[in-house]
């Protein structure tokens, strides 16, 4: 599954003004989002490891908007779902988390605790993120280990290991989170 992005047209705005301040790597990948090109073809177009970040930046900040979901499984090669009328953000956020069930799932809870510690561990270092893994740690229920969730994800995407694989991680613990 990957998404195609397309400026707002405050991204429009942004290429002919320079107004709104971005660094030039951010606005280079701003410059090649086309509404054409999927996620895996502007990480090859552009050299930066923290690709997932810029994009995250740019939506949040309004230059950008998802405009399709190019989905691909077995049984079809692949289908193109266009998301240009709805809302959704471009990246996952806090409000792509699944609906909690009605009783507490405690295997799932101790799964993303030991996920997110794990991967923390793995990408930044057994110090690195003491304060985050000690929250992490003592996280009681699904809503506080989600109040982790963004501060987990931003430091495995600035590890410059976790750069490449922070989507991945990402939608790994959105399954138990």
């Amino acid at each position: 599954m990957s998404e195609v992005f397309s400026k707002t047209g405050k991204g429009q705005e942004e290429i002919k003004t320079r107004a709104g301040g971005l660094s030039q790597r951010v606005r280079q990948v701003l410059i090649f989002i086309d509404g054409k090109r999927d996620i895996e073809a502007l990480r090859e177009m552009s050299p930066a490891d923290d690709l997932t970040d810029m994009l995250w930046v740019l939506r949040e900040q309004g230059y950008i908007e998802a405009t399709e979901l190019i989905v691909e499984s077995a049984s079809e090669p692949v289908a193109i779902v266009s998301t240009a009328p709805a809302e959704e953000p471009a990246l996952t956020t806090s409000a792509d988390f699944r609906e909690l069930p009605s009783t507490p799932a405690t295997k799932e809870l101790e799964m993303a605790r030991n996920y997110m510690m794990n991967t923390l561990r793995n990408f930044t270092g057994p110090y690195a993120a003491l304060g985050l893994l000690e929250k992490i740690h003592a996280a009681q229920s699904h809503v506080e280990m989600r109040a982790q969730f963004e501060h987990w994800i931003d430091a495995i995407a600035k590890a410059h290991a976790g750069k490449r694989r922070a989507d991945e991680l990402r939608r790994a613990l959105l399954e138990v989170i």
